[in-house]
């Protein structure tokens, strides 16, 4: 482990019925096997955030969204005995999209989920914090339909 935090970039995509693009991670994983969360993953060392999320998404799921068609929502503490301590920016866009527009890339699957379904999916650690307050939020409302 290092004094560093570990930086992670994550995205939250929201369809026109206003579901969630989610990643269920298959068993393989250090960090939350088998549990949903968001497409993302780990910053590279001189990389921003806006850049890694989308360079995450477009591995995770085939989706390539221009820069200005991501925006910074917040920055979550997240923390596992695998990595330490560390922060991930979130990034959501609304998208024109549908399951058929994604490719899964990572884990068992990559679909759009109801956020009625959310609360009974096992998630990740971060999925738990930011999910909620993504579906409670402002900014949430104004992407639904």
């Amino acid at each position: 482990m290092t004094d560093q935090p570990t930086r992670f970039a994550g995205v939250l995509l929201v369809d026109r019925r206003g579901w969630l693009l989610l990643q269920e991670r298959d068993e393989h994983p250090v960090i939350d096997p088998e549990c949903w969360g968001l497409p993302g993953g780990h910053v590279e060392e001189g990389e921003a955030y806006g850049p890694a999320a989308r360079r995450e998404l477009a591995e995770e799921t085939g989706v390539r969204l221009a820069d200005g068609d991501l925006r910074r929502w917040r920055t979550f503490a997240v923390a596992h005995p695998s990595f330490g301590t560390g922060e991930m920016d979130v990034y959501v866009a609304a998208v024109d999209l549908t399951d058929a527009d994604i490719t899964c890339g990572e884990g068992r699957r990559i679909v759009f989920v109801d956020p009625a379904e959310v609360p009974t999916l096992p998630l990740t650690g971060s999925a738990r914090d930011i999910l909620p307050a993504f579906l409670a939020s402002d900014l949430y409302r104004t992407m639904c339909p």
